[in-house]
């Protein structure tokens, strides 16, 4: 790292904040910049609120954004730093603000604040009991290892060279990923559409011994206890029983009252992400909350059966057409016991559907997980690279294959070119 020198973010860039007042919304004006609107190297206006012309005003004499300055999340999530490309038309508020100059390269620092030890340090360091920030005068003192203006610009486009093929291998894994998840939905919902002979059809109370919830009080939590779930713990066709919450006996055995969930019965989310659903795999004693619906079946329908039907794409279009209520939809019980199921009358025709459906979702996830793994791997290998660049340990452009070539085994092997830069 010969010629680098260490130094702090405040004797090198202008760090400032936007503003620490609330201003009044309004429905139209100009929009305010809060971390909440960082995301993915662009800023994202979809929750975004908007200030009057004169608090536009008045928030610029402090902090106005001009282009080629960064904005860094400093509040809550730390990061997802982001170059100004064009003329901006908005104020900012409980942001960092750095101002870059012409001496220095807007993206060296970017990068460098985009790196993994950098948002490890300050996640460290952050104050706060509620909600954690690093304030400005930790950000004007921390270190920058910074070699002159040419080797940042080398540094950028090879990283440039070396994010675009790692993006693209991302991009194609994500698909592949959702490809996979797609391909076992549509064999799901070819089963229930498409049956066969001997199939009838009932509504989920002909064929249910309870369709009930949990308590509608609010509970009081404890550090340990009986376990109490919700459906927060029933979101991806599991029970999450890592995530749980503890309530104590006296609640317990008022609960238990009204419904005591047993292996093999179903937990069906009633609101959130409606019609996921999770079948008790442990023999423990818990309780449930409202947001979930216990299902416990008769002898005339499989309880594993059920579960594939209740997760199927056919099950979730009468759910999504049953749901009620403003703001956060919901699913009334008198709802869910009118849905209709189909399914073979023959008990042992319905075991040979279930195996069916579980070779093929064994199948798939281990697509999923071959995928999910690239995706991890794609991860550690940005990280990686980010690394070894703040070490000076780059190559230059003409041999750099091998800090980018590790990145390129899902993409094609065209030449990337580095992203326009504004």
């Amino acid at each position: 790292m010969r010629n680098w020198v260490t130094k702090k973010l405040g004797e090198v860039y202008d760090v400032r904040d936007g503003t620490h007042d609330s201003p009044k919304y309004v429905k139209e004006g100009y929009a305010l910049i809060t971390s909440k609107n960082l995301k993915n190297d662009n800023l994202n206006y979809d929750n975004v609120n908007y200030i009057t012309e004169q608090d536009y005003i008045n928030i610029n004499k402090r902090s106005k954004v001009d282009v080629g300055d960064i904005l860094f999340a400093m509040i809550g999530t730390f990061g997802n730093p982001i170059v100004i490309k064009d003329e901006p038309d908005f104020a900012i508020k409980n942001v960092a603000l750095f101002k870059v100059p012409t001496n220095q390269d807007s993206y060296f620092l970017k990068y460098y604040l985009d790196s993994g030890q950098v948002i490890e340090q300050m996640t460290k360091d952050a104050k706060g009991a509620t909600q954690k920030f690093v304030g400005l005068g930790y950000l004007r003192n921390f270190e920058i290892p910074l070699p002159p203006l040419p080797e940042q610009q080398r540094i950028v486009a090879i990283l440039d060279e070396a994010f675009a093929a790692i993006a693209k291998a991302k991009a194609n894994a994500e698909q592949n990923l959702k490809n996979a998840k797609e391909l076992f939905e549509s064999y799901l919902q070819g089963v229930f559409e498409n049956k066969g002979e001997g199939w009838e059809e009932k509504t989920l109370k002909e064929v249910c011994a309870k369709i009930t919830d949990g308590t509608h009080q609010t509970p009081k939590y404890f550090d340990d206890g009986v376990i109490f779930l919700s459906s927060k713990n029933v979101t991806s066709g599991k029970i999450d029983w890592d995530n749980i919450k503890y309530i104590d006996e006296k609640q317990h055995l008022e609960m238990h009252k009204r419904v005591a969930p047993k292996v093999g019965d179903i937990l069906l989310a009633k609101n959130g992400t409606t019609g996921v659903a999770a079948m008790v795999d442990r023999d423990l004693v818990f309780d449930i909350y409202v947001s979930l619906a216990h299902i416990r079946v008769l002898n005339e329908v499989r309880p594993d059966f059920m579960l594939y039907f209740i997760n199927s794409p056919v099950a979730k279009n009468q759910f999504n057409k049953r749901l009620k209520g403003m703001g956060v939809p919901n699913l009334h019980l008198e709802e869910i016991r009118e849905v209709v199921i189909s399914f073979p009358k023959l008990i042992n025709e319905q075991r040979k559907v279930v195996q069916k459906l579980d070779a093929f979702s064994a199948e798939t996830k281990k697509l999923e997980a071959i995928y999910q793994q690239k995706i991890n791997e794609l991860e550690e290998l940005k990280k990686s690279v980010l690394q070894k660049a703040f070490r000076g340990e780059l190559k230059s452009p003409e041999g750099a294959e091998s800090d980018s070539e590790a990145a390129r085994p899902l993409a094609d092997k065209k030449t990337i070119t580095s992203p326009e830069r504004a």
